[in-house]
């Protein structure tokens, strides 16, 4: 495994990060998602692989996820060797400090969340969206705070358009508090909107790229049509895709059957070479998933490859949460 800072800042990371969200106790919500036997294996095997960088949220299970994430990081590794990332914005319940971006919510679910992780701070806590009801002031003044207070060592952001990323952390320059150093978003080969104005704001400010969903969910892993228990049960990806990314997802498989490796590892080397993008989050369900995300590292794909990979691309509009 590798590691690089994440973005300009000092915070050293794994190259991949283990995505949390399948890891939240299934429900009928989300019948795809592994219970806590299920999902102890995938924590073992990114520790055995190098992959300390582990991200998990408040609202992927209401709570689950960070309480299965926790023993996993006691189970299978060192508090002090894993860089535990979690998230504030998801409704947990109906209270004024149950979901959002206020102050109110920023401090109470600070603490609720190192409870169900069980430790006495997160190295990177990230907005989970843009809180349009709470000036930008109050959010990155509580973000301080509680960096402030030692428990959270950076912050992040995750699904903000550019200009709203851009005037958060412009506000946090103007006082004095602390910057976000890293950028969650929506990146894959039928998703690259981000690179219109995000990726060189990015850029400009120092600030890392950790793409979620770099196989969009699964679809660049497999051929097109190839069904799964998610796929099929996944409402909110059918937001995502439609049947003309089929072409995408055949160019994956072309490209990856002449290099004869896996479409996941040809999908991620693309997200890699971007020098924006610092690690992507990858949820792995199956034993290959992290063993093609560890390979992808190693794969450098040609101008040619890269040239084929990108022609079906269409523009889309671009996600707002």
């Amino acid at each position: 495994m590798e590691y690089a800072r994440l973005g300009s800042s000092g915070l050293k990371v794994s190259l991949i990060a283990l995505g949390c969200m399948s890891y939240a106790g299934v429900s009928e919500y989300w019948p795809w998602a592994l219970d806590e036997d299920a999902a102890q294996p995938f924590f073992r095997q990114a520790a055995e692989l190098g992959i300390t960088f582990w991200d998990t949220a408040n609202g992927y299970g209401r709570g689950v996820s960070e309480e299965i994430a926790g023993r996993a990081v006691r189970e299978y590794s060192r508090r002090e060797d894993i860089v535990l990332a979690t998230k504030v914005h998801a409704k947990m319940h109906d209270g004024p400090g149950g979901s959002g971006l206020s102050r109110k919510a920023i401090m109470e679910q600070i603490d609720a969340s190192l409870r169900r992780l069980g430790t006495d701070y997160v190295d990177l806590y990230q907005i989970h969206g843009f809180d349009a009801e709470t000036p930008v002031e109050e959010t990155m003044e509580a973000l301080h705070d509680v960096v402030k207070d030692g428990k959270v060592r950076y912050i992040g952001a995750c699904n903000l358009r550019a200009w709203q990323f851009a005037k958060m952390q412009y506000t946090a320059t103007l006082n004095g508090w602390t910057r976000f150093v890293s950028l969650q978003s929506q990146y894959n080969l039928m998703q690259r909107e981000e690179e219109r104005e995000m990726f060189g704001l990015l850029a400009d400010q120092g600030v890392g790229s950790l793409p979620w969903s770099p196989l969009a969910r699964g679809r660049l892993a497999r051929p097109w049509g190839t069904s799964t228990q998610r796929s099929d049960t996944d409402a909110f990806a059918r937001i995502f895709y439609d049947d003309d990314d089929k072409l995408v997802a055949d160019a994956v498989h072309e490209v990856a059957d002449n290099r004869g490796v896996s479409m996941a590892q040809a999908a991620l080397s693309w997200v890699l070479r971007n020098p924006v993008v610092t690690a992507p989050i990858v949820g792995a369900t199956k034993p290959q998933h992290l063993v093609d995300a560890v390979a992808a590292l190693e794969l450098e794909l040609t101008d040619t490859e890269v040239a084929a990979l990108e022609a079906p691309y269409r523009p889309r509009m671009p996600l707002t949460f």
